[in-house]
């Protein structure tokens, strides 16, 4: 889309300095004794740009992929803080992650079938995977302080983005009534997920909310 964009301006621009030019040109000419040349034939106006190609609309059995996927990778950060965490408020918070997202994704596996819908792998299914995998790794080389404020900074960006993701996309992409009443219904949990990792995310680095109690 951008590179289309980029052409059509140009060609736009092009279009607009072209007629400048012959003016110039012409003005030039008529000051000269000698008789003025013919005109040259006008040059053909520029293509016009292809449009870009729509992006593919997601399906429900893709859409179905990415929500276990999403889920399934907060769950595996959520039981490492659990495993390697000390600090009480970071191990509450990797608890309720673990506990909710299951129960997310029993209801989502319990909503495909059924509807005998069977999840398809799609390449943000696969970027999903890939990521949490990437990021566990990382946070597994931290310990102590730095392994809490790591995994809570995660969190943040992480609830951030899958908000974002269910708002723009796979909401309005799902196609059956029943799975996107499902989407709708889940994402005030990531949105109190989001605002509890806000919270300790501010108690880690001492901020004004260290000391209020997460509701």
């Amino acid at each position: 889309m951008r590179s289309s964009l980029a052409v059509i301006l140009t060609s736009a621009a092009l279009a607009a300095f072209m007629p400048a030019c012959s003016k110039k040109s012409e003005q030039s000419a008529s000051n000269q004794p000698a008789p003025a040349a013919p005109a040259p034939a006008p040059a053909p106006a520029p293509a016009p740009a292809p449009a870009a190609p729509a992006a593919p609309a997601l399906t429900d059995p893709q859409i179905a992929a990415i929500v276990v996927s999403a889920n399934q990778v907060d769950i595996d950060a959520g039981n490492l803080a659990l495993a390697k965490s000390k600090n009480e408020e970071v191990k509450k918070f990797a608890q309720q992650m673990v506990t909710d997202h299951t129960a997310v994704n029993k209801a989502a596996v319990e909503l495909v079938t059924k509807l005998k819908v069977t999840p398809e792998e799609n390449d943000a299914s696969r970027g999903l995977v890939s990521g949490g995998k990437d990021a566990r790794a990382k946070l597994e080389a931290l310990e102590g302080d730095a392994f809490d404020k790591a995994y809570v900074d995660n969190e943040v960006a992480y609830h951030k983005a899958v908000i974002g993701v269910l708002e723009s996309t796979l909401i309005p992409s799902a196609t059956n009534a029943e799975l996107k009443s499902t989407l709708v219904s889940v994402k005030p949990a990531f949105d109190e997920h989001l605002k509890h990792a806000e919270h300790v995310q501010s108690m880690l680095a001492g901020g004004p909310t260290a000391a209020m109690d997460h509701k």
